[in-house]
């Protein structure tokens, strides 16, 4: 399995069909909604028993590695049915909340005819199997939707915005299955891995950093997402019980997260981060001698690229995106060039860069934001932007270097998320 590369969402979907007409009796698949565009949402399911547990891969486009291990541990279940008979308990995976912006994100694995990319470094594949994928080869065709445009953070209900198909799908699901526990796999691009428990689960922070160790996977020593949350232990962020059932983002947006949703139902949500690239730094816990100082040079890198990048885009002349993916690019890059004051804000108003570590998962996103909205302000406007690319590549090869990020195995990424998962159904079920 080592250096195994990311399916695309129809590999993904033609394995898991093939996987279920092998084994009939053991996995079954069906369509529980669809998407604004009108792709099925996939269901697969292992085990017969009356308690339920959800896992949910794909919320974020750009985050392919949910969707792997979540048919990796099906076709587990199906040659071990044992492991899920003496819980009692059925297993569900749905295998790609949004399958829309998984067909435009995917394209850095592919081409547009659908066919691999050459030379991309991709591991697993002709001469270059023992190669890795390159960060710029990542962002050249990167795509993240708007945050209003990602269903796992539906709009509260005052907002008058419809709730997105996908979003009322997986809170019916929800409500359908009462889960136990709710999985949520997700992936940093650069960093270290952690774990988000809406509520404290005895021996989990414990076996999370054993497997973390064991795969030589670094934590974040304390992650800035889900800052109002309790840091249990390096790298695991618990919910506390005053907490809001609402998340607000650094546009404005606020959401009613469905990992929250869920707790009306007694389940126990888990959202497990795994990295792409590590960085050994985040898990760095000593202290710094000026915190300040430090979220100050990540604000001043942060805000200094986002300037540059809207003078490069304000050279460029007066284009407009045409096609709806050129649209949802420029959406999604508009946005991103926007919020840094409020990011900063944010930074200063809580107690960051206290270590090391944090202050390196400070730089990591300080430099990932505006990476982020030049590579698919790139895409928006349709190529031919020399200068769009060149900000793409310096700026990828320079997040690469500054941080020494090294590429972390397909199969590294699964096996901490499956490990994860395992641990946490054996503790609560």
């Amino acid at each position: 399995m080592r250096g195994t590369p990311y399916p695309t969402l129809g590999e993904l979907l033609r394995r898991a069909r093939a996987t279920v007409a092998a084994r009939p009796g053991a996995l079954r698949l069906r369509a529980v909604g669809t998407s604004r565009a009108g792709r099925p949402l996939w269901l697969l399911s292992a085990g017969h028993g009356p308690r339920h547990i959800l896992t949910v891969a794909g919320a974020h486009a750009n985050e392919p590695v949910g969707g792997v291990t979540s048919l990796s541990l099906a076709e587990r279940f199906a040659r071990e049915p044992a492991l899920l008979q003496e819980s009692g308990c059925t297993w569900n995976f749905l295998l790609c909340l949004d399958p829309d912006g998984a067909s435009l994100a995917g394209r850095w694995l592919t081409g547009r005819s659908g066919e691999r990319l050459p030379g991309e470094g991709l591991p697993g594949e002709g001469p270059a199997a023992e190669a890795s994928p390159t960060l710029r080869g990542y962002y050249r065709r990167f795509y993240r939707p708007a945050f209003a445009a990602q269903p796992e953070f539906p709009p509260v209900a005052s907002d008058p915005r419809p709730v997105m198909p996908e979003s009322e799908a997986l809170v019916r699901l929800i409500d359908e299955l009462r889960p136990v526990v709710q999985f949520s796999l997700h992936g940093v691009e650069v960093g270290g891995s952690f774990l988000q428990l809406t509520r404290a689960v005895p021996g989990a922070a414990a076996a999370y950093r054993r497997i973390a160790a064991d795969l030589g996977i670094p934590l974040e020593h304390r992650p800035f997402d889900g800052m109002g949350w309790l840091a249990e232990s390096p790298g695991v962020l618990v919910l506390p019980d005053s907490s809001p059932t609402e998340e607000r983002d650094p546009s404005g947006f606020t959401s009613q997260a469905t990992w929250l949703y869920a707790m009306r139902h007694g389940t126990v949500s888990a959202v497990v981060e795994a990295p792409f690239w590590s960085v050994a730094g985040v898990s760095d816990p000593r202290p710094v001698a000026e915190p300040r100082r430090e979220v100050a040079e990540a604000s001043e890198i942060l805000l200094g690229r986002a300037k540059q990048l809207e003078a490069v885009v304000g050279e460029l002349g007066p284009r407009s995106p045409e096609t709806p993916e050129e649209i949802a690019h420029f959406t999604a890059a508009r946005e991103l060039m926007d919020i840094g004051p409020g990011v900063v804000d944010t930074w200063n108003s809580a107690e960051l860069a206290t270590t090391v570590g944090n202050s390196v998962s400070l730089g990591v996103a300080a430099r990932r934001i505006p990476l982020r909205a030049a590579a698919m302000m790139r895409q928006a406007l349709g190529g031919g932007a020399p200068a769009l690319d060149t900000l793409v590549e310096t700026w990828a090869r320079e997040l690469a270097s500054t941080f020494d990020a090294r590429w972390v195995p397909v199969a590294d990424q699964t096996e901490l998320q499956t490990r994860t998962m395992l641990a946490l159904a054996r503790a609560l079920v």
